[in-house]
């Protein structure tokens, strides 16, 4: 049903559905295609160079441009708008990824050139995650949709994405190959433009006008705009602090993902199929408990659900690989896992919608999620040569260590009581004109 509602900027408009179905459709597939990439991208490294630190560095060239990118192009997407930017650069990863196959069929796919094709894909992908990110606030308005609602949604999205997309990149890349999961990435990214382009309603995405500060200036300025974020994150130490712990745990989790995992499911035998199957089994159970957050996480204690998903979702799939553990094990373990996870972000993306403003979305997301990501190309990196050096075991019992310790440790610093001030039942309902934001800083399993 549809009814005259009035947005955040006085402006009439209708209430649906639709523009945050289009927006989440969009997340999905795009993320769907990266998560069968993250499949396929690195067995083919693997079992093409047979080297773990040459794996590592495909990752880290994906990666860099991705962080680095995505970094300075808040501003602009602030200035552009997000619509624009997303389906532009969904556009041009899709013809990058679709290069891959195309060169390696005419056997013209040197490593230094899959490099460089894998670096202009994360280039561009930085700036279209973002976009898409930016739009979920304007879209729950539209819908009239909560905004820890819509963030438990927008986590739970991610999730599926991560649970079919390993599971079609493990079987792809069993029956057919690498490259096959490749081209299925390049389509994912095109429709992903589809979605974006063509189905979300007219002036959906528009870039928001900025407002003028009392001394006159306009700040339209690049720079300035820039620094406005720089500005806002320093003022902010919870969100500081948070963006610092899980960046340690994404350079953690890129290392698994990217080399430890494909490793051991070279060493023990399973093949790539396991390492579809451990992808899905934490993203199906992450699915879950994302929606069971966007239902119930409201109502709880926030440090409480933070600290517990993290608990759960990070040392136990280290050492349960370093075990030497029967595949029903590690299933088991990494389902566990992905239910904490599955906790996490909704929590984190509700806390950062309270506190940012709208017209300052870009370029917040953009610092918050390169500061919180600027390990993750280093992950593999590490990774790969700790193994080549020590060996798979001591590397995964070192990784589950730290992840323990840096997930837990930081609970006792006093700012994240602030966490649960603006999470209890006393806590003013934040305007979405002043407090919509979609930046959410995104575990990468």
């Amino acid at each position: 049903m549809m009814e005259d509602v009035h947005g955040a900027d006085g402006i009439p408009g209708k209430r649906s559905l639709r523009p945050l179905g289009g927006v989440l459709a969009a997340i999905a597939v795009s993320l769907t295609g990266t998560r069968i990439s993250a499949v396929a991208l690195p067995w083919f490294a693997l079992v093409t160079t047979g080297s773990a630190t040459q794996t590592g560095l495909v990752a880290f060239c994906e990666m860099t441009p991705y962080v680095a990118v995505k970094a300075f192009t808040g501003p602009l997407v602030d200035r552009i708008g997000p619509r624009a930017v997303s389906w532009t650069t969904d556009l041009a990863s899709a013809t990058a990824a679709a290069l891959i196959p195309l060169f390696h069929t005419l056997d013209l796919l040197s490593f230094p050139l899959l490099l460089a094709l894998v670096a202009l894909i994360g280039a561009v992908r930085g700036p279209g995650d973002l976009a898409k990110e930016v739009m979920v606030p304007e879209a729950a308005e539209r819908g009239r949709v909560p905004l820890e609602r819509a963030a438990g949604l927008a986590g739970a999205t991610e999730r599926l994405a991560s649970t079919i997309g390993p599971a079609v990149g493990g079987s792809l890349v069993a029956l057919l190959g690498p490259m096959t999961g490749l081209v299925v990435n390049a389509g994912c990214f095109a429709l992903g433009s589809v979605l974006i382009g063509l189905a979300l309603p007219r002036k959906m995405g528009d870039a928001v006008e900025e407002i003028p500060p009392p001394g006159g200036e306009t700040g339209t300025g690049y720079w300035r705009r820039f620094g406005e974020g720089f500005t806002f994150l320093r003022g902010e130490p919870l969100l500081l602090t948070v963006i610092v712990v899980v960046g340690v745990t994404n350079l953690l989790d890129a290392g698994l993902t990217t080399v430890l995992t494909p490793v051991w499911a070279k060493e023990s035998g399973n093949g790539p199929t396991a390492i579809g199957l451990t992808g899905s089994v934490m993203g199906g159970a992450a699915v879950v408990g994302s929606l069971l957050a966007a239902v119930a996480a409201h109502r709880l204690r926030r440090r409480v659900v933070f600290f517990t998903g993290f608990l759960l979702a990070g040392a136990p799939r280290f050492l349960i690989l370093a075990s030497d553990a029967p595949m029903g094990a590690v299933l088991a373990v990494f389902a566990v896992s992905g239910f904490g996870a599955g906790f996490v972000n909704p929590v984190l993306g509700a806390l950062l919608f309270e506190r940012v403003p709208r017209r300052m979305l870009g370029r917040v997301n953009a610092l918050g999620d390169s500061l919180s990501w600027a390990g993750i190309p280093l992950g593999g990196l590490i990774a790969g040569a700790a193994v080549a050096s020590v060996g798979l075991v001591p590397v995964l019992l070192a990784g589950g260590a730290a992840y323990f310790v840096a997930t837990n440790l930081t609970g006792l610093r006093s700012e994240w009581r602030e966490m649960d001030r603006a999470g209890g039942r006393g806590a003013a309902k934040p305007q979405l004109d002043e407090a919509a934001q979609s930046t959410r800083t995104n575990l990468t399993t």
